[in-house]
C-alpha cells in the first residue's frame, strides 16, 4: 500500500494570516496584561514590610516571533536572595533551619495568563 499527497498552489494565504495573527498582538496588549499581573503579584505577595510586594515590574521584549512578557521583583538581598522566590518556594536558615513556601506566584499570575490566551485567541480567531 502506498499513501501519496499532491499539493497544488502555494502557502501564500496561510503565510498572510500567520503574519497578520502576530500583528494582532501589540505592545498595547502587552502591557495591559504586565500591569494586571504586577497588581496580581503585588495583592498576593506576603507583606511584612512592604519591600517585596512594592518591587514587582513586567518587562517586555521582542523579536521577529513576537513578544514575551516577564515579571521581575527587585526586593534582593546581599546580591543573590531575591526574597520574592524565597517566600515562593521556601529557604533554608543560617542555622540549618528550613522556612516553608507560600505558593503564591503561579496561583496569583496563571489567571492574567488564562485571560490574556482567551483574549487573543478571539483576536487573532477574529481576522
Amino acid at each position: 500500500m502506498r499513501i501519496t499527497f499532491r499539493q497544488h498552489g502555494d502557502f501564500s494565504r496561510l503565510q498572510k494570516y500567520l503574519s497578520k495573527s502576530i500583528d494582532a498582538v501589540t505592545m498595547a496588549h502587552m502591557q495591559r496584561y504586565g500591569e494586571m499581573g504586577v497588581e496580581a503579584l503585588r495583592a498576593a505577595t506576603p507583606v511584612e514590610s512592604g519591600a517585596t510586594a512594592n518591587a514587582w515590574r513586567y518587562e517586555i521584549t521582542s523579536n521577529a516571533s513576537g513578544f514575551a512578557l516577564e515579571f521581575h521583583n527587585d526586593n534582593v538581598v546581599d546580591g543573590w536572595f531575591n526574597v520574592a522566590i524565597m517566600l515562593d518556594v521556601g529557604h533554608g536558615t543560617g542555622t540549618g533551619g528550613w522556612v516553608e513556601g507560600r505558593n503564591y506566584i503561579d496561583p496569583a499570575v496563571q489567571p492574567i495568563f488564562d485571560q490574556m490566551a482567551h483574549d487573543l485567541w478571539l483576536e487573532v480567531t477574529s481576522l
